[in-house]
């Protein structure tokens, strides 16, 4: 096929339907018509201009083919340049960024890969802020990701496999795993399930997590989520795959377990003990987060005798002549605190902060001196709020879990907590992530990982990779 400058021009104007940003520059080189095809915004102007175009007029000798040594001896974007014959490759790769030179009877089209599509730089990730340790941030560039990984794993092992999902977003997803360490059959299952996805379009890498769900309908968190390439490295050293989508900072890692969400990446820049501490503080918060509520209306409904006698009077005046009973009234106050959170969250941040004090002082203490609701409701209620942000991830899957064991607590008093609770970890124990226990290393009992678990102990004693993740390498450390 015999490339016609004229007639492709206006054959790529029409796969564009016409698109007021798709640019063609035209010069000719000692007679021979060119073009250079791209979408304004998507690529380097002034490379265009001064590499391309201001190169090739310079040229005194004859142009003629092979075009492919003469573009290399007179671009200086050369090595970025790629070979094309299909001309639906040749849009897909206009519309992803590139510039493609078309020439007057060449055979070939010539594609330069010269983006300067804009971007975030790297910053700090508002969702991950450290005292101690690296700083750097993913942003929504997935070019930038990658190189943020491989400069941390400079290893002929470290492989990153590209592909492009959506219809019309053709979104770029890489999948990237250390080879020798990551389980084959894990990598195998992400990639075929990652393939089988047909849908107009991937916008963030929330979408992909939902095809890479082992349980569609489940209330627990499934895929591990980070914007920091350190602890994304890290996890790809103890055999998890990562998966990037471009347009999204937030990266994911496969298999996940729950022990995940309990360890923070500032936990290895500290003390061992002080680490150690941290995690039971964040345990404890937990705790008090999901059983507190539930407790507190048990107490209340049926065993109001278990309760000291002066603490007993305290809370029967604190409650009687309130319009509603105590379940009723801890729900109401909880769902509360769940409006106040997600109206902050949306609300410009120099408002949020604003109507989080408005909502948690002024709407409290006016519907305690209202007689709505009591003071020591309101208190439990707070508690186990400030409680459940010990885990930020999981606040989602635990604020339904506290909820459910409200219910159950005003329904069957401490026989519904305990009922409850019970079933909440059997649930838990059910599920299996890509082959990793859910809440493993404790059921099942993984002795080695114990090491890293609610305790930390030195690096120096972590010899070998966690059981609890599939993997084809188990030393870590010699």
């Amino acid at each position: 096929m015999e490339i016609v400058v004229a007639e492709l021009k206006n054959k790529l104007k029409d796969a564009f339907n016409g698109a007021a940003d798709l640019n063609f520059k035209e010069f000719s080189v000692n007679g021979v018509p060119l073009a250079v095809c791209y979408i304004d915004g998507l690529i380097d102007k002034s490379s265009v201009e001064i590499n391309i175009i201001s190169a090739l007029m310079k040229t005194a000798e004859a142009f003629a083919p092979p075009y492919k040594e003469l573009l290399e001896s007179k671009i200086c974007a050369a090595d970025a340049m790629e070979i094309e014959d299909d001309f639906e490759r040749l849009a897909s790769r206009i519309a992803d960024g590139d510039a493609a030179l078309l020439i007057q009877n060449a055979e070939s089209f010539f594609l330069f890969g010269i983006k300067n599509q804009p971007s975030r730089s790297i910053t700090e990730p508002p969702t991950s802020t450290v005292l101690k340790g690296p700083r750097e941030g993913f942003t929504e560039d997935m070019k930038t990701n990658t190189v943020l990984l491989r400069k941390r794993l400079k290893n002929r092992s470290f492989v990153i496999e590209t592909m492009r999902i959506g219809r019309y977003t053709s979104t770029g997803v890489s999948i990237a795993y250390i080879s020798g360490i990551a389980d084959p059959k894990i990598v195998a299952k992400i990639k075929e399930r990652l393939q089988a996805i047909d849908i107009d379009g991937i916008i963030d890498s929330s979408y992909l997590a939902e095809f890479l769900k082992e349980r569609k309908f489940s209330m627990l968190k499934q895929i591990g989520v980070s914007e920091k390439p350190d602890i994304v490295t890290a996890k790809l050293l103890e055999g998890r795959v990562a998966i990037i989508a471009d347009g999204s900072p937030i990266v994911l890692t496969i298999p996940f377990i729950l022990l995940e969400d309990l360890q923070d990446s500032s936990d290895y820049y500290k003390n061992d003990v002080r680490a150690f501490f941290i995690r039971m503080i964040r345990i404890i918060g937990e705790i008090m987060a999901m059983l507190l509520p539930g407790f507190f209306v048990a107490v209340l409904t049926r065993h109001y005798q278990l309760l000291p006698m002066n603490f007993l009077v305290s809370i029967i005046t604190s409650v009687h002549e309130l319009p509603f009973t105590a379940e009723i009234e801890m729900i109401f106050v909880l769902l509360i605190f769940e409006i106040l959170n997600e109206a902050s969250v949306r609300m410009p941040r120099y408002i949020g902060m604003s109507l989080s004090l408005i909502g948690a002082i002024i709407l409290g203490d006016t519907a305690v001196k209202a007689g709505l609701i009591s003071s020591p409701t309101v208190l439990i209620a707070a508690m186990s709020n400030i409680g459940i942000y010990c885990i930020p991830d999981q606040i989602s899957s635990f604020s339904l879990f506290r909820l459910s064991l409200v219910l159950a607590s005003s329904l069957f008093g401490f026989f519904g907590l305990i009922l409850c609770t019970i079933a909440i970890v059997a649930y838990m124990l059910t599920y299996n992530s890509y082959g990793a226990p859910y809440l493993a290393p404790f059921a099942p009992y993984i002795g080695g990982d114990i090491k890293d678990s609610i305790e930390k102990e030195s690096l120096i004693n972590m010899k070998n990779r966690p059981g609890s993740i599939p993997h084809d390498s188990d030393v870590r450390m010699k």
